[in-house]
């Protein structure tokens, strides 16, 4: 197919270098494949956050009240995090949801919503009005 040889990939071993090649990378000390350590840094996000230890589960929890309790109590006990514990805890929730994308089911979805209000209520913010959807067009 080429009648000149290929360039070398970015990724590739290069003689004296201490890159480990394609099958290997490493980042912030972890050793990982690189074709799945680039699809999967959100889920090291969520279990290695510095800025709060979540409780296991929490998102899988049924009733919105119990996540955003879990949530809130996680960022109040946080000594690393940056801001406040009520953006602490609404990052985390929007940073599950926007990961999740279509992924997420409608009910589960629905959950997590219901839960930022109630972390909203929990922290004393007012709860915002949401907005209906416009219909779709076909």
């Amino acid at each position: 197919m080429y009648d000149f040889p290929r360039p070398p990939s970015p990724n590739a071993a290069r003689v004296g270098s201490t890159n480990p090649g394609p099958e290997v990378e490493r980042r912030d000390g972890i050793r990982f494949v690189a074709s799945r350590g680039r699809k999967r840094w959100s889920q090291r996000v969520t279990e290695r956050s510095d800025a709060l230890d979540l409780e296991p589960g929490v998102f899988a929890q049924r009733e919105p009240r119990r996540i955003a309790l879990s949530l809130k109590r996680s960022a109040e006990r946080s000594s690393r995090r940056k801001a406040d514990p009520f953006r602490s805890a609404m990052s985390m929730l929007n940073f599950y949801i926007n990961r999740a994308g279509s992924q997420l089911p409608a009910a589960q979805r629905a959950r997590l919503e219901a839960a930022k209000d109630e972390l909203r209520d929990l922290f004393g913010r007012p709860r915002l009005r949401r907005r209906r959807a416009a219909p779709k067009r076909t």
